[in-house]
């Protein structure tokens, strides 16, 4: 069956972009060293080709069956063209959201059934999960199975920070050093 896997940057001081970011800066100001373990961070997804244990991580995240992204991430990521490496997209929306980009993009009205969804789509393979607000709300209502989080050794001091919710337990199931990033598996322990 397939796993909600979170996969995300973030800086030392838990921040996953930096101050100011927004549609046209969505990783903030400074917020693309957070992301320069994958290669150059203004490429393309599918160009990007990080060595060692990075690359591996990457691979991963490439094979999973769907993407769950939440609205804001999605629309200052300029929606992606459309394609999230050609598999199903899922974008909890409020309100009357705006027609969809391509025939991937897939507009629901909350994040529990952007996730049932998404787990169809993806038949076996995991579901790729973006997005600050998403993935705190999926961990409140117990639908995010795992977290890929690439800590990178900088302190930013001020953005968007990941985590503000209550207390969860987690259990490490990974942790690979690769040059400039410490990639850490872990299981969201049930509630």
């Amino acid at each position: 069956m397939a796993k909600s896997v979170l996969y995300m940057s973030m800086s030392l001081d838990g921040f996953i972009a930096g101050p100011g970011d927004g549609p046209g800066n969505g990783l903030g100001d400074g917020g693309l060293r957070l992301h320069e373990w994958l290669g150059d961070p203004t490429s393309d997804l599918p160009h990007f080709d990080p060595p060692g244990p990075s690359g591996q991580v990457f691979s991963e995240l490439m094979a999973t069956g769907a993407v769950v992204v939440g609205r804001k991430t999605f629309d200052y990521a300029g929606h992606w063209n459309g394609d999230h490496h050609g598999v199903p997209i899922f974008v909890p929306t409020r309100g009357v959201p705006p027609a969809p980009q391509s025939d991937w993009v897939h507009y629901v009205p909350d994040a529990a059934t952007a996730m049932r969804e998404a787990k169809v789509a993806a038949g076996d393979k995991d579901v790729m999960v973006h997005g600050a607000g998403l993935a705190q709300a999926l961990l409140r209502e117990g639908l995010l199975d795992e977290m890929e989080i690439h800590l990178i050794p900088v302190v930013l001091g001020a953005g968007r920070r990941l985590f503000d919710a209550d207390r969860i337990e987690l259990e490490v199931i990974r942790v690979l050093e690769a040059p400039g990033v410490t990639h850490l598996r872990y299981r969201v322990a049930p509630h």
